[in-house]
């Protein structure tokens, strides 16, 4: 693609008109290749390496689709009307995974099991269809399979109760006995699936609460890294009859959910997926992420102290640009040929050709012998030339005549 066309794109990318984009590209050299065709004509190109896991993140999207439609489902079974606004789903389209056309293809795509119609706030996808058997939470399926285990690791003879009922915390999660206690307590209210129906429970009771931090739970076990914003859960408050005080709900159980104040905004993390700050389970998507994840990190320059000094020097360079480029005036239709042009053969410019991009010190040891050879000629040449300026020299005397030679 031509950065010609690319600079039509910058409202999309989100870039403001001060920053130029080949400064952009040209930060990620693993990711981008600048290409030249002609002193007019300046194109980009993905590497090898990132178009390789651009077509690997399609695959896995495509496999995955099946598993994105069942997302869905289990979203609009557990709302209120069974109906859910495309705008506010939009908000989910990155935890969920769901493809970026998601309106216009998995929405129309599956008839069988909702249908996209209009309301008074937009359009909206509504479930036409109920299945018993995607309405078991995650929390539930657990709970067996936990059961199961522990019946295997007991073996015990005599099966009874247990006398005093035991909550196992998190580790690093200390609680005072009176956190501990209501903690318990909620425990013990029976649990109440997040796809039965609650328009019965009233707002402000502890089984409204179990309801709600069932539909939390179920929301977040859905997502890739199993966080979501905590902004995002406010937008469904009338689907999901969410209290005003959601982050107040997620901070009285610790338990269950950790709230992190990294970022510009706070996040909620679902404890039991993680162990040692890091998720147990990591989707396929996730895996691609990190790929492309290293990739970016790739720096520009060595962080060697000797280019360390040469690549600031260019960034400097580049911002300089960028501010006289901000000063020509903001057109409509942007271009960074039409900077760039001046400067493509300058000395400053760190283009893909320049040999300074081999940062790579040579290695002395290897080239002991070579080095040896050198000096001997050298020294060598140096004898010649000694011995032939004493040739050439004849004593003699202060009047000219020649002096005897002992």
């Amino acid at each position: 693609m031509s950065l010609r066309g690319l600079g039509r794109f910058r409202k999309e990318l989100g870039l403001d008109k001060k920053r130029r984009v080949i400064a952009l590209l040209k930060r990620f050299p693993a990711v981008f290749e600048i290409m030249e065709e002609g002193v007019f004509s300046l194109k980009f190109k993905l590497t090898p390496e990132a178009e390789r896991l651009y077509f690997e993140e399609l695959r896995i999207r495509n496999e995955m689709e099946d598993l994105v439609v069942t997302k869905l489902r289990k979203l609009l079974m557990m709302s209120m009307e069974k109906r859910i606004l495309l705008g506010k789903i939009a908000h989910l389209m990155t935890d969920f995974g769901l493809p970026q056309e998601f309106r216009d293809t998995i929405c129309h795509r599956y008839p069988q099991y909702f249908k996209v119609v209009a309301t008074d706030r937009g359009p909206a996808l509504e479930l036409t269809h109920w299945d018993p058997e995607l309405a078991v939470s995650a929390a539930e399926l657990a709970a067996e399979e936990n059961r199961i285990r522990e019946v295997e690791e007991q073996n015990l003879i005599i099966d009874r109760v247990p006398k005093f009922n035991r909550v196992k915390l998190p580790k690093g999660l200390h609680l005072s006995k009176g956190e501990m206690r209501k903690i318990t307590q909620f425990r013990d209210i029976p649990y109440i699936s997040p796809y039965s129906d609650f328009s019965a429970l009233r707002s402000g009771t502890r089984e409204k609460e179990k309801h709600a931090c069932g539909v939390v739970h179920e929301i977040l076990s859905l997502t890739l890294e199993k966080r979501m914003l905590i902004d995002h859960f406010t937008h469904f408050r009338e689907e999901f009859r969410f209290s005003q005080q959601i982050r107040g709900m997620f901070i009285r159980h610790p338990d269950m959910f950790y709230v992190s104040l990294k970022g510009e905004r706070d996040s909620v993390f679902l404890r039991e997926a993680y162990r040692d700050s890091q998720l147990v389970d990591k989707d396929r998507l996730l895996l691609v992420k990190e790929k492309l994840r290293a990739l970016v990190n790739v720096p520009r320059f060595s962080k060697g102290p000797s280019r360390k000094r040469v690549g600031d020097g260019m960034e400097d360079n580049d911002r300089r640009e960028d501010e006289v480029d901000a000063e020509e005036g903001d057109e409509e239709e942007w271009s960074d040929t039409d900077n760039l042009i001046d400067g493509v053969f300058d000395d400053n410019d760190d283009d893909d050709w320049s040999d300074e991009d081999d940062d790579t010190p040579p290695d002395f040891d290897e080239d002991v012998g070579t080095l040896e050879i050198g000096r001997r000629k050298l020294i060598k040449q140096g004898e010649e030339t000694t011995q032939n300026d004493e040739k050439g020299r004849v004593p003699v005397f202060p009047d000219g005549r020649p002096r005897e030679q002992w």
